[in-house]
């Protein structure tokens, strides 16, 4: 049996609503990470629907990367999910950290290093070539101990290979977050290293790529002699980053909170916060003026801690994470396990006013306390990032509850029922993180083409909410591939939208129903009702979203393979409608809601202006196609009723429609000119393939040709579409090449072939032949051996065959 320390403590399960309150709840279950299984959602204010919601936000020095992107997006689909498709009322909270270790050590350092480029303000007495390569032994020696002290940049790159030579191979024994780390520390210092030598005694600039290893040596040095009462030195870096965040979530298309909380705002609550938990003997106060949670003592009242992972709660490796990299360790402390609710601070440390002294909020106390202020005692759920919950939300815990409840031993409080964590985003192995820099950041992702905001999310719901996601290339191509599939099902959902008239004549349409010899099939639509069904019960089954994208993924191949002349074009409009419904559900087309009755995302249709051409064009092409493929004997006077001329003069109202309208008028021009041939049907053949493979790609149209005489779908070159082409460009390139290659082999053997057997030896390297040409002697006059002429002869009957069959080729 496992001891106690080791098990969760009970989860008290909300009561839910009886026979009598006539209220009925979705049978939703939800990962809750205060028991570790799925669990009834019953909210607390069920009678009005209405579900309070808490996520941890970000900490504002730096842009947000993909990692932060997992923790967002995820969030953001289930909060739509709760409230589009269960339709609870939600009130989501989020807050934004904008003081603690992190910002005040970033904002000072950023502070010292922008005075260091200046001359005019630097501190430093020594050169820039001495500063920096005393910076760089600062850094190694906080880093990687295995470098001697004060090695100079020019020893770096043999340190370096001799010291972490198993790093290096990829053969570390460490953690893979360990040696992920070590390979960050090397990089920066062969970096760095590489650049001092490089500037050698230049005054006049600092390398970016010294910056690094300049940071933490400034900041040891002057850290603590800023002006720190001056606020605007870490408010310019987390305004930046706040509103850089926001930028970014919203280019995620994650909805913005119903309210944000900031810490800054919070200082007095924060501080009214902690006296009352000191007041009711679950904190002390040490001599510098900071203010400790006491585990032992909330123990001993008949409390839990570290409810969310008790197996973690001796890692002393997090709770040094937890407490900060400014904060040291105090021999005040009554516990290994207690950790800080308000920290004295120290020089250059900003600080507000408190009956202990000045100070700061420790980390944990600051979602306690706007928590609180915004849901009270209880709340439904709480989020943020599965790096969180130990020891951040286990300790935000204890000091809630701690503050919400009664008497001693009256009973453990609840303050939060429900707890979702997101999972990690890794890469090679280790998690996506800024300590690591093994990340790509949001906008640099977007904005590169690496990611797109469909793309990420797709990917995502793919892989769940609360398990971690490994950036590997099948996981990529699962999720362009599902992308793919949807695409075209909705493209050619746009196609019988903008033709469904025409595709109602039962001649024309590849959707008719009226034929009497194929019967209405009904199967599609009860795959469809099947489809509803079961996407409910995957959406009540903690958000599986990744059982819903197979079920319509399973849903639009069932489509694709039937037969489009047993159902109408509302069935296949009415799946088309019910999957767009599912798509924005899930945020996946912008801010489309599930129940506007649209069809199909944004991205597949081509601009209203250029319709017009691109109809006629597709039009005119078709059934040219059809006439020259149905015709033993095309005469040119036929085409002239598919494909008037263009009119000279008339240009579109529009100037953006101009390159549509030259296109369709060279094709028009194009099949005018054309005269009677024998090859005219090849002709227009010709002229099809290139108006859609040259002149309307170029545009970034394509026209998708389909079996059966129907109709080309007309759509826009995507991302899969030029990757296609590329790849067929590719293997006809290497086709190409492999033809040559052969070409060349049997031009190279007939052109060995035009030396005759009885010449191919007469040279400078023998002396005497027989009557045949084979060496009798060398050059030097000493006989040809028995070995060396039986090899000779080989070659020469080689050369004989080769020669008489040139001579058949070539001889007339």
């Amino acid at each position: 049996m496992a001891s106690r320390d080791r098990q969760q403590p009970h989860w008290q399960r909300p009561t839910p609503p009886g026979p009598n309150d006539h209220v009925k709840l979705p049978p939703l279950t939800i990962w809750n990470t205060l028991t570790h299984t799925k669990t009834p959602f019953v909210p607390l204010d069920w009678k009005n629907n209405r579900v309070t919601w808490y996520a941890c936000g970000p900490t504002v020095y730096d842009d947000a990367h993909l990692g932060h992107a997992r923790n967002y997006i995820s969030t953001d689909i289930v909060r739509r999910i709760l409230k589009d498709f269960f339709k609870f009322n939600v009130k989501f909270v989020m807050n934004i950290t904008d003081i603690d270790d992190k910002i005040i050590l970033r904002a000072r350092q950023q502070h010292l290093l922008e005075e260091f480029k200046d001359p005019k303000r630097r501190r430093e007495n020594n050169s820039v070539e001495d500063t920096t390569a005393e910076a760089l032994a600062f850094y190694i020696q906080r880093n990687l101990d295995r470098i001697p002290a004060h090695s100079t940049p020019r020893d770096i790159p043999q340190l370096v290979q001799s010291s972490y030579a198993p790093e290096l191979r990829g053969e570390s024994i460490e953690p893979a977050d360990t040696a992920a780390k070590i390979k960050m520390h090397i990089n920066t210092v062969l970096r760095a290293g590489a650049a001092i030598r490089e500037a050698g005694s230049n005054e006049k600039q600092i390398d970016p790529e010294v910056e690094d290893i300049m940071l933490p040596y400034l900041d040891l040095k002057y850290g603590g002699t800023i002006d720190a009462t001056d606020y605007s030195i870490f408010t310019k870096l987390t305004k930046k980053f706040e509103d850089r965040f926001m930028e970014d979530v919203r280019a995620l298309n994650c909805e913005d909170p119903d309210v944000v909380t900031r810490v800054t705002e919070y200082t007095k609550q924060i501080v009214d916060f902690v006296n009352k938990v000191l007041a009711k003997g679950y904190a002390y106060q040490t001599s510098d003026g900071s203010v400790y949670f006491n585990i032992k003592a909330y123990e001993a009242a008949g409390n839990e801690y570290a409810r969310l992972e008790p197996w973690s709660r001796n890692d002393t490796g997090l709770m040094s994470d937890g407490e900060g990299s400014l904060t040291k360790s105090s021999s005040e402390k009554r516990s290994d396990a207690d950790f800080a609710l308000w920290k004295a601070s120290r020089p250059g440390e900003p600080s507000w006013p408190s009956p202990w002294g000045n100070g700061r909020p420790g980390w944990h106390i600051e979602c306690s306390a706007m928590a609180s202020d915004q849901f009270g005692e209880h709340m439904d759920i709480h989020s943020g990032g599965i790096d969180l919950a130990f020891p951040h939300h286990d300790n935000e815990l204890v000091q809630s509850e701690a503050y919400w409840c009664g008497e001693p031993h009256s009973g453990q409080h609840q303050w939060v029922n429900y707890f979702m964590h997101m999972g990690h985003l890794s890469i090679q192995g280790s998690k996506m993180s800024k300590s690591l820099k093994n990340f790509t950041t949001i906008r640099e992702a977007l904005s590169g083409g690496i990611w797109t905001s469909r793309g990420l999310r797709i990917l995502f719901l793919l892989g769940g909410w609360r398990e971690g996601i490994e950036i590997s290339d099948n996981i990529v191509k699962e999720g362009s591939a599902w992308e793919d599939k949807v695409n075209n099902f909705f493209i050619k959902m746009n196609h019988i939208i903008d033709n469904k008239d025409e595709i109602k004549r039962p001649e024309d349409s590849e959707l008719a129903s009226q034929q009497p010899s194929v019967p209405r099939d009904d199967r599609i639509s009860e795959r469809l009702m099947q489809a509803k069904g079961d996407v409910y019960k995957a959406l009540c089954d903690s958000f599986d979203t990744p059982q819903v994208m197979q079920i319509i993924s399973e849903l639009i191949t069932e489509y694709n393979s039937t037969d489009k002349k047993s159902i109408t074009t509302e069935q296949t409009l009415e799946i088309a409608r019910w999957v767009t419904s599912i798509i924005n559900l899930f945020g996946l087309n912008g801010s489309a809601k599930p129940d506007n009755g649209s069809t199909g995302w944004s991205g597949i249709g081509v601009p209203e202006y250029a319709k017009p051409y691109l109809v006629a064009i597709s039009r005119s092409r078709d059934a040219l196609r059809q006439e020259a493929r149905a015709s033993n004997r095309l005469l040119s006077r036929q085409l002239k009723g598919i494909v008037a001329p263009a009119e000279n003069g008339s240009r579109p109202a529009n100037p953006e429609a101009a390159p549509y309208e030259e296109v369709l008028s060279k094709f028009q021009n194009d099949v005018a000119s054309l005269e009677d041939s024998e090859k005219l049907s090849k002709d227009i053949l010709q002229l099809c393939d290139r108006v859609r493979d040259v002149d309307l790609w170029d545009l970034g149209i394509y026209l998708e040709d389909r079996a059966d005489d129907l109709p080309a779908i007309i759509r826009p070159v995507t991302k899969e579409l030029r990757a296609t082409r590329t790849e067929q460009a590719a293997k006809e390139e290497q086709k190409r090449i492999a033809k040559a290659e052969r070409e060349k082999e049997v031009a190279a053997r007939a052109d060995k072939g035009k030396l005759s057997h009885l010449d191919m030896f007469r040279t400078a390297e023998y002396s005497v032949w027989d009557e045949e040409g084979l060496p009798l002697k060398d050059q030097e006059g000493n006989e040809i051996t028995k070995s060396k002429s039986k090899k000779l002869k080989k070659d020469w009957d080689r050369q004989k065959k080769l020669h008489e069959a040139w001579q058949k080729v070539n001889t007339h």
